[in-house]
């Protein structure tokens, strides 16, 4: 029996084979204020869960540390972010790494640029962080770097012609160069269409970096339009702002049912597309997204009572 049961006039339950065989390997990204209200982790969740640590501007690396020691003392793969713009010097960075290392066991990283307008000290690039070689010194074995199917305008906009796809194409020599696990995970989105261009885009130009698309968990419209606008989101936030026009619909709680159920059915088609998982975004709280995925998903290897 699953830990938590939704009603079904709250949020519905989709059990379509497509959407039950998306589900079976996910990751989900949490805060350490989040992660502080979860009691525990692995009652609501499986213990093959990837789970990434947002590093928001502002919070101190030892709450960070903290958070990423209890997720793996419960036996959870831990990713923290690093966020290139908020990490004053190498010094910092080698400081963060032997932290991460030591006391919490962490070998794997979010590589990003971090999202604040001008870096605070000598970082401002992903890949910046990456040339520093600490994180091959000090035996990570997987990275993940942010990708952005709608544009990302700080590498655009500050970067002059080095765009998005030259950086995308330098993290694919670097995944070829090194022995570390390399993906790439995207913002969320909310249609299927930009996600499947962009993957296809990325093919063409010769760029086979398993990708894992982000997907905004189960949460009240409202809540996901204001997280949309301040994330950046392009043009699927039409699609929210199509939904807020319904009537209808405007006070029933999005679930991201829609575009997983067309994601799955183009995997199903397209067997080539190179799709590793989903992430997901709990802008809904935790507990609600897991229990989504509790109700939608494949439920043996989901936490039991």
């Amino acid at each position: 029996m699953a830990l938590f049961n939704f009603k079904k006039n709250n949020l519905k339950t989709e059990n379509s084979p497509g959407l039950v065989s998306l589900l079976k390997n996910f990751s989900i990204e949490v805060m350490p204020r989040t992660a502080e209200k979860i009691e525990s982790f692995p009652t609501i969740l499986p213990k093959t869960t990837r789970i990434y640590i947002a590093h928001i501007d502002g919070t101190p690396i030892e709450d960070m540390v903290k958070t990423a020691a209890r997720l793996t003392n419960d036996g959870f793969e831990v990713m923290p972010h690093f966020p290139a713009r908020i990490i004053r010097n190498k010094t910092v960075l080698a400081d963060w790494i032997s932290r991460y290392k030591n006391d919490a066991n962490v070998t794997q990283g979010l590589i990003l640029a971090g999202g604040v307008p001008e870096p605070v000290g000598d970082f401002d690039s992903s890949m910046q962080l990456i040339e520093t070689g600490l994180f091959d010194k000090a035996g990570f074995t997987r990275i993940h770097f942010a990708g952005h199917p709608e544009g990302n305008k700080d590498i655009e906009s500050n970067r002059g012609d080095f765009n998005v796809e030259s950086a995308l194409k330098w993290k694919q020599a670097y995944s070829e160069r090194t022995d570390i696990k390399v993906g790439l995970a995207t913002q969320f989105l909310f249609e299927a269409k930009p996600i499947i261009d962009w993957v296809k885009k990325l093919s063409a130009a010769g760029i086979d970096i398993p990708i894992h698309i982000g997907i905004a968990g189960p949460a009240k419209l409202q809540t996901l339009i204001k997280f949309a606008i301040e994330c950046g989101v392009g043009a699927s936030l039409g699609v929210l702002q199509k939904r807020a026009r319904d009537l209808t619909k405007l006070l029933i709680p999005y679930e991201p049912t829609e575009i997983l159920n067309s994601l799955a059915e183009e995997l199903e088609k397209n067997t080539n597309l190179n799709i590793e998982q989903i992430h997901f975004f709990p802008l809904g709280g935790i507990k609600t997204n897991a229990a989504w995925i509790s109700n939608n998903g494949e439920k043996s290897v989901l936490p039991v009572r």
